[in-house]
């Protein structure tokens, strides 16, 4: 049977004619904020992002939607050269950063977290998708879980224009193409995830951005209505610690490397209604291509604000 590739349906069909509930416009990724460009729900994490529900009803399509043509990017204006009294010309390249030294980051051993997985007590409702991001798994009964379930065990990231995954390396730059990654482990399929009692505290992903200047690493962590009194923010020269308790007993918590060196004491946070924003005061002038050494792949990154959408 045919599949349709309008958003938001994506079912196999037989007629042609039938309805086809879909979101017709694309997808928004803009300041932590996601959401469809053909209406108004917004979300903060990409979970809630997949559940927003279609909003046009049209006909089936098979043929996928043509990406637009990218804009030309600027071509940097060339200084004119300075001329010596010999007439020599010197020509100076326009945004050249300083060249520093970078120091080789600290090994720092992963922490290790249980992977969920279904309650064999718990019965599957028919026709349940798999949680894991990226399997399109749909439960037809006991038969389905000896199927591998090919998932990313990572959150997604959406930073200057590359999408892709914290647990893998490839990086797209369009959101069909991101849609698209297939998975990097292997595990068993996820359909109801084991039961969790009122009192215990759920562990969180928060998605989170950084822009930089010569002298700050700015980071953005899109959580919401932290509470202020008891979060815990622990600046180190070459550690950052966050820890951010929010409603519904929801936590997110995380301890990693970064990628250069930080004067703590001039470091400095701030917590918002729908983020946190942190200020590392860099030690050196060094480009971070990244924020955590143990994501580092060479890239360049150019210093200054990311282009507002």
């Amino acid at each position: 049977m045919p599949k349709c590739v309008n958003k938001g349906c994506e079912k196999e069909f037989t007629d042609p004619s039938e309805p086809c509930v879909h979101h017709p416009g694309p997808p928004i990724f803009h300041e932590g904020q996601k959401g469809w460009q053909c209406c108004k729900p917004r979300v903060l994490t990409f979970d809630e992002f997949l559940t927003i529900p279609p909003c046009s009803t049209g006909l089936h399509s098979t043929e996928a939607p043509k990406p637009a043509a990218s804009a030309p990017k600027p071509v940097p204006e060339v200084p004119a050269p300075t001329v010596s009294k010999d007439g020599t010309e010197t020509y100076k390249t326009p945004g050249q950063l300083p060249q520093v030294a970078t120091l080789k980051p600290p090994v720092v051993p992963a922490v290790v977290k249980p992977v969920e997985q279904d309650d064999p007590s718990i019965p599957v409702p028919p026709n349940s998708a798999c949680k894991r991001l990226a399997c399109k798994a749909v439960y037809k009964g006991p038969v389905t879980y000896e199927t591998p379930c090919v998932y990313h065990p990572g959150a997604p990231i959406f930073h200057e224009g590359s999408k892709g995954y914290t647990c893998c390396k490839r990086k797209v730059l369009e959101f069909e193409e991101f849609l698209k990654i297939e998975g990097c482990k292997e595990d068993r399929h996820l359909f109801v995830g084991a039961p969790k009692s009122k009192e215990e505290e759920e562990l969180v992903t928060c998605r989170n951005d950084f822009y930089q200047t010569y002298t700050d690493v700015i980071v953005s962590i899109f959580a919401k209505k932290v509470n202020k009194e008891t979060a815990n923010i622990e600046f180190k020269e070459r550690e950052l610690y966050v820890d951010l308790p929010m409603p519904d007993n929801k936590r997110y918590k995380v301890n990693f490397p970064l990628y250069g060196p930080i004067d703590p004491e001039k470091s400095s946070f701030m917590i918002l209604t729908t983020k946190i924003e942190l200020k590392l005061k860099k030690a050196d002038a060094t480009s971070w291509p990244t924020l955590r050494s143990d994501e580092a792949t060479g890239e360049i990154i150019q210093i200054g604000q990311p282009t507002k959408m």
